[in-house]
């Protein structure tokens, strides 16, 4: 077995070391963003065309019915053309299952949280020194393989998905939390805010 090299332990290493993590973190909660908003437009774009469903089927079961009585031309042609519509909208959903993929988009961003909070951790494991660079080090290698698993079976996500992560997280703060929001939730003990 051949010997573990030597870390530098050295507050540069450490630096370097707190730099890639970081980079990494960032990265990570761009991704699981990205994947529940991905996730939110599938559902709504489903939920639009359910109800564009509906609508075009009350409007041609109206044209059939219109025929009965006595407006048969225009009940055809209404009811012939929202019918090839309705089926347009069957076929594409049926050919592209949008709640699937909103679910797979979902089970992606689940996976992904974990591998944001560990990455979290292990900063805060590297910041208050309770661990060496190695197993930090050995850690970090861990999660990026973890990480690749999750991508490899993850649908491929959008530029618009993107876009709504990015706007989550930069103007919306959607995963920051004042002192006094945190408070909120703990015992008050531990409150910083006494």
């Amino acid at each position: 077995m051949a010997p573990h090299s030597q870390v530098n332990d050295s507050p540069e290493s450490v630096q370097v070391l707190e730099g890639q993590l970081r980079e990494c973190f960032g990265r990570v909660i761009y991704s699981h963003k990205t994947h529940e908003k991905c996730a939110d437009i599938l559902l709504k774009r489903l939920s639009q065309i359910k109800f564009w469903q509906i609508v075009l089927s009350l409007i041609t079961t109206g044209g059939f019915i219109s025929t009965f009585f006595g407006v048969e031309t225009i009940g055809s042609i209404i009811g012939s053309t929202v019918s090839a519509i309705f089926l347009g909208l069957t076929l594409y959903t049926k050919d592209y299952n949008l709640a699937e993929l909103a679910q797979k988009h979902r089970q992606a961003a689940s996976d992904i949280w974990l591998i944001r909070e560990k990455y979290q951790s292990l900063i805060t494991d590297l910041v208050i020194g309770g661990k060496t660079l190695e197993t930090i080090q050995e850690e970090r290698d861990v999660l990026m393989g973890d990480l690749h698993l999750v991508y490899s079976s993850a649908p491929s996500t959008t530029y618009k998905g993107y876009k709504n992560a990015q706007q989550a997280l930069q103007s919306s703060e959607d995963m920051t939390f004042s002192d006094e929001e945190i408070d909120a939730f703990l015992p008050s003990e531990i409150k910083r805010g006494n």
